[in-house]
């Protein structure tokens, strides 16, 4: 297929009994931001690492920019770059040495590794902390620092893996806009992420894995219409009502009902026979029985499934086909 950064075709990895990765199929399209989503043990992290030729693979292909990762491993790492989970920078030197040192190991001379720390200092905006040591700097910052030092030569793909992790929310969107600069002049970013608002927010395709297979594949509004045309939230009155609303919800809707941190709170997938009319006509005669059988509702609405419902709904459905087998 042209125009594409990455393909792999029944990829998998083995340690000792365990497939990390087992019979894994992408294609990632260039040019954009495509999201890899799932559980801690999934096998995210596995598959990034012998897409930028860290581990080899125990069977399949991978290729990136059509270049094999195991026999042209070099020429795949000249066009990709990576940021982990952790900060990879050293914690006792400041923000510019880190990032001249690294330009420098990349071949700059030391008046071009000067100016493109600077450059990214500016543009990360990390230039008043440019001079302190990294250890004095927040999560957040170090975050920024370790995607500049990932772009010191532009990549052509880079793989962020877990970027936000820990990370307060306004270090996260920070992060966010960093990813939105990244591609606009062109790389394309492999994302992987727990985090289901991340992936909705940034990506434009993405890939559910669990157990290290692909369960599903798409867009964010695609994921979320094979799911269901809505998704009713209910916020009651009463928590010693919730057992018997959650009841009643299954009953009527004959779907699936969630119970949410907030321990008034119940969410439920309808179908509406994929028809936003019908979805709608589910949700009211809910409403009308749960009033009837005495329960208060303080809040009620109707939208379109997010995408943590789209991950309960695939890996519910993957563990029941397991346990069957």
């Amino acid at each position: 297929m042209p125009d594409l950064a990455i393909q792999t075709s029944g990829l998998v990895k083995t340690f000792d009994k365990t497939r990390a990765v087992d019979g894994l199929d992408l294609a990632v399209p260039a040019g954009a931001v495509y999201g890899v989503l799932g559980p801690n043990g999934a096998g995210k992290t596995t598959a990034v690492r012998i897409l930028a030729t860290l581990l080899r693979p125990d069977g399949g292909e991978a290729t990136v920019f059509g270049h094999d990762v195991v026999r042209e491993a070099d020429a795949v790492r000249s066009r990709v770059s990576m940021t982990g989970q952790y900060a990879s920078v050293d914690d006792e030197m400041t923000g510019a040495e880190n990032l001249i040192l690294l330009a420098r190991l990349l071949g700059h001379r030391k008046p071009a590794a000067r100016a493109r720390a600077a450059e990214l200092l500016e543009a990360f905006g990390l230039t008043e902390a440019g001079g302190r040591q990294v250890k004095t700097y927040s999560g957040g910052m170090r975050r920024r620092l370790d995607i500049a030092a990932s772009i010191l030569n532009t990549p052509d793909l880079l793989f962020l893996d877990e970027p936000t992790t820990g990370l307060d929310p306004r270090s996260r969107n920070q992060v966010w806009d960093i990813v939105r600069i990244v591609v606009a002049h062109g790389t394309t970013v492999l994302l992987t992420t727990q985090y289901l608002e991340e992936a909705d927010r940034l990506a434009d395709r993405i890939a559910v894995i669990d157990h290290g297979r692909l369960i599903a594949e798409g867009t964010p509004g695609e994921l979320k219409s094979s799911v269901g045309a809505g998704s009713v939230h209910v916020r009651l009155r009463d928590p010693a009502t919730r057992t018997e609303a959650e009841r009643l919800l299954t009953e009527i809707l004959d779907t699936t009902v969630y119970r949410e941190s907030d321990p008034v709170s119940l969410t439920a997938r309808i179908t509406g026979n994929g028809r936003d009319e019908a979805a709608a006509e589910q949700a009211s005669r809910a409403l009308a029985q749960l009033a009837a059988a005495g329960i208060v509702v303080d809040d009620f609405s109707l939208g379109q499934p997010n995408l943590d419902e789209v991950f309960l709904a695939l890996t519910d459905h993957r563990a029941t086909e397991e346990t069957a087998a």
